[in-house]
């Protein structure tokens, strides 16, 4: 033990990936706003604008696979996530889901796309804005559809619930719409991130470091890699998952918003 410690020390064991790695320096310059994860975010929307601009520049009835591509995405927010969910006022809300959808979904795959390979929503501060823009829309729909104090009074005081529990239920619903609801919203998406893009990290990064040991360790780096490479699968499957859970729930709530009870 003591001899790992020390090799480790001078900078000849394996040290494991840390949340330091997220904290990554600027790219250019001497400020905060031009590190990797603020330039990807940027890169994002041009991606995405010129994918769909792309997609619906030549739109046809027969459509060309970039512009299926492109409707299959849309009409699975609109239908699956808007209208499903929300009821006969989906469309006004749709531009907003499917904009919401693509750009958690194109920043979430930056993390296994080669030479990027940095999931931007694992940075926390991401997500938390995403959440607050959510916060924003479901209140501000819920105020404008019945007022101020009716919204207010149906969140503190639930319809059929006995008084004497109100003094235990309002107080926990107040947390919850006002402060669970974003907390959870972001942190979740932000937790799956930067788990997921750790665990790579370490799969990677000690594959790498064992095929420069000896013999016996080489012969174990093909496993670590595999795994790696199994994980990035799966990985993909998660960074998909969580833009689709983050644009439900954000359904959801405005749907929430939008019943005369809630």
């Amino acid at each position: 033990m003591r001899s790992l410690v020390r090799l480790s020390a001078e900078g000849e064991g394996f040290v494991p990936p840390s949340s330091n790695d997220f904290n990554l320096p600027p790219i250019f310059g001497d400020n905060a706003f031009t590190t990797k994860p603020i330039v990807m975010v940027f890169f994002s929307v041009i991606l995405i604008s010129i994918f769909f601009i792309a997609a619906s520049r030549k739109a046809a009835v027969v459509p060309s696979k970039l512009q299926f591509a492109g409707e299959s995405i849309y009409a699975f927010v609109r239908n699956d996530l808007a209208r499903d969910v929300i009821g006969h006022e989906f469309m006004r809300f749709v531009p907003y889901l499917f904009t919401l959808f693509t750009f958690i979904l194109t920043n979430n795959l930056f993390g296994i796309v080669p030479l990027l390979q940095f999931p931007t929503m694992s940075r926390v501060s991401f997500p938390y804005v995403l959440a607050v823009f959510t916060f924003v829309v479901f209140h501000y729909v819920g105020i404008r559809k019945q007022g101020l104090g009716k919204y207010l009074k149906d969140i503190m005081f639930m319809p059929g619930v006995p008084k004497p529990v109100y003094i235990l239920l309002t107080p926990i619903e107040l947390a919850t719409f006002f402060l669970v609801r974003p907390l959870t919203l972001s942190l979740r998406l932000f937790a799956n991130m930067f788990a997921g893009h750790l665990l790579l990290l370490v799969f990677i990064m000690g594959g790498d470091h064992l095929l420069k040991g000896v013999i016996g360790l080489k012969l174990v780096s093909p496993f670590a890699f595999a795994f790696g490479i199994g994980l990035t699968f799966f990985e993909f499957m998660v960074q998909c998952l969580q833009a689709y859970i983050f644009t439900l729930l954000t359904a959801l709530y405005i749907a929430g918003a939008l019943a005369d009870e809630h």
